[in-house]
């Protein structure tokens, strides 16, 4: 039994438990190994991907710092343009400051709103533009007729030496008349007679001319942002070949946009250069006229209108609520005209003034329908029209004194005696009254109107003996006009950008005691074409050399009536040039502009190459 069991012997039988624990050693072993290995791969990954965090990290430092660095450098920029705005006499705001004016009045009549965003560009209504975006708030300003003084630039003041109505505040005028002292009666060359009948028929649904508005930040081609430097004195025959940069080809192509010229591509004999203002001169005409700024007249509002006194010492301006006078020569204020007693709340602007020929009222038309002739040197109304169902765009004295005409939104003109304090004669039309003019006769009055025409009557008999319209009228509505010192031609500017010069019969005549049937058609012998946008005020020097124009361009330009050519273009102002005035005394002219501003300039005749 021994033996046989020794011969069995063990034989191969189940694993032991030290070479399973082995084999599970090995496989845990070599699980760790994988996995120490994906490892390692992951944080290779997790370093890679930190390096490139840091990159990123380190280039937006980078950026950080150029951004903070550009912040301060334009922050000190705009610190410095805002310091020398101010010490010209410009708004002191803020970079990101809203305009400071208050926002002007939205006009509009009727369901159709036609003229509330006159200025705004676009399509909303005959020949009109829609309102403006929500964000945009339209401003104020409707331009009246500036022929000076209530009648053409040119007219002789009143006999006797001239009146200083500043030189004693408080005295009472001399007696007589609208002012006229005893043997210095008023000697009227027309007489309307009260009672007059309408002409034409009754008015329709109300309409009135818009309001100009301030342009948007961005330019016009050539209108100053920033100040631009006067270069050195040098030869200008020297600098011909070198400094202008235009071929005749671009000189054909801008004709008379002036305004298309780079200043910093003419040579200095083509152009004028202030602190923030300049202007360029034709290269294609020979340069007559230099320009320079003598006054600027800041003001709270919108400048809505500007005239010179007869005698061409005060120059008077419109804006929201009162009119300022200014002396010429020092450019001081030296009169604030305002109605204390109307108690209307909001805007309340000052659409045209107008100094009697004798220099001691000033009448004012506004929008609450009121016209007011104030006695300067008292400061009082001493008179007031009411009638008019529309705001009042344009006033015009007659050269006798004795007269006003008017012209409103209500689609009438209306001539007022001072002396009956009446309206003694009432012109109706089809459309809203946007300017008015008196002949230097005072024998015919002519209005511009929404319907782009333009009006003549006889103000003895009410008739009306012209009308310009079909081909050669304009394309839009007439915004101004203005007669020659001679009444043998009248200039109208129009929302068609174009300046037109109308011959008209000489001396004022037409049909001696008749009564046309039809009136006569006017003769357009000139249109001047160069604005970019709208003709908002038109006028014509006291000698009949130069027709100057205003336009929401913010340019004004001087054009040769011989011609039709552009003289020049002088860009002063940073928003639409709502009217232009010459001085009857010749050599100065004022404008006013959305920017708040009124500025009296000086022409002068070329004394260079």
């Amino acid at each position: 039994m021994y033996n046989a069991h020794r011969a069995m012997g063990p034989g191969p039988g189940p694993q032991q438990p030290a070479d399973r624990l082995n084999e599970l050693l090995q496989q845990v072993r070599a699980e760790f190994e994988q996995q120490a290995g994906r490892s390692t791969e992951h944080e290779h990954q997790l370093h890679a991907q930190i390096q490139e965090m840091e990159l990123v990290r380190t280039k937006i430092y980078q950026l950080e710092t150029t951004h903070v660095a550009m912040k301060n450098k334009y922050e000190e920029e705009i610190a410095r343009l805002r310091h020398e705005l101010e010490q010209r006499g410009g708004p002191s705001q803020g970079p990101h400051a809203a305009p400071s004016q208050p926002p002007p009045p939205a006009i509009g009549h009727g369901p159709a709103n036609l003229f509330q965003g006159i200025m705004a560009g676009g399509a909303g209504g005959p020949g009109l533009a829609p309102p403006p975006p929500q964000d945009q708030q339209p401003q104020p300003g409707m331009p009246g007729h500036m022929a000076p003084g209530g009648g053409p630039p040119g007219l002789n003041p009143p006999p006797g030496p001239p009146h200083n109505p500043f030189a004693a505040y408080g005295q009472q005028p001399p007696a007589g008349i609208n002012g006229y002292g005893p043997g210095q009666p008023p000697q009227p060359t027309a007489s309307p007679g009260a009672g007059k009948p309408r002409v034409g028929g009754p008015p329709g649904p109300l309409r009135g001319p818009a309001t100009p508005q301030q342009n948007p930040a961005n330019a016009y081609p050539g209108s100053p942002q920033v100040p631009r430097p006067t270069p050195p004195p040098a030869n200008p025959n020297a600098q011909i070949a070198t400094d202008f940069r235009y071929t005749h080809q671009d000189l054909d192509a801008i004709g008379n946009q002036l305004s298309e010229y780079d200043p910093d591509k003419l040579p200095p004999h083509l152009k004028r250069q202030g602190e923030d203002w300049h202007a360029v001169f034709n290269p294609k005409v020979h340069r007559r006229l230099d320009v320079d700024l003598v006054h600027n007249l800041p003001h709270q509002s919108v400048v809505c209108c500007v005239r010179f006194s007869h005698d061409g010492r005060f120059v008077a301006t419109g804006c929201n609520r009162s009119a300022q006078i200014f002396d010429v020569n020092t450019g001081k204020q030296v009169c604030h005209l305002q109605d204390n007693g109307n108690n209307s709340e909001g805007d309340l602007y000052i659409r045209s003034v107008c100094f009697s020929p004798d220099g001691r009222y000033l009448a004012t038309g506004a929008e609450d329908k009121i016209i007011r002739v104030w006695d300067i040197a008292q400061k009082q109304i001493r008179h007031q029209f009411a009638g008019h169902d529309q705001d009042i765009y344009s006033l015009d004295f007659a050269s006798d004194g004795r007269y006003i005409a008017s012209g409103s939104g209500d689609r009438t003109i209306r001539i007022w005696d001072l002396r009956d304090d009446q309206c003694v004669l009432t012109l109706s039309i089809e459309d809203g009254v946007t300017t008015v003019a008196m002949s230097p006769n005072g024998r015919f009055v002519a209005a511009g109107s929404l319907d782009k025409s333009v009006r003549i009557w006889d103000t003895q008999s009410g008739v009306l003996v012209e009308r310009t319209e079909g081909e050669q009228g304009h394309k839009d509505s007439v915004y101004s006009v203005a007669f020659s010192p001679t009444g043998e031609h009248l200039v109208s500017g129009s929302l068609d950008k174009t300046i037109r010069m109308w011959r008209l019969n000489p001396r004022g005549q037409y049909i001696p005691g008749g009564h046309p049937p039809h009136p006569k058609n006017g003769e357009c012998i000139r249109t001047f074409e160069g604005h970019k946008d709208f003709v908002l005020s038109v006028a014509l020097t006291p000698d009949g050399s130069w027709v100057m124009s205003g336009s929401k361009d913010r340019g004004v330009q001087f054009w040769d009536p011989e011609t039709g050519a552009a003289q020049l273009m002088l860009q002063g102002h940073k928003n639409s040039v709502i009217s232009v005035a010459p001085s009857p005394m010749g050599g100065l002219f004022a404008t006013g502009s959305g920017d708040m501003k009124a500025r009296i300039w000086r022409y002068v005749p070329y004394s260079g190459v």
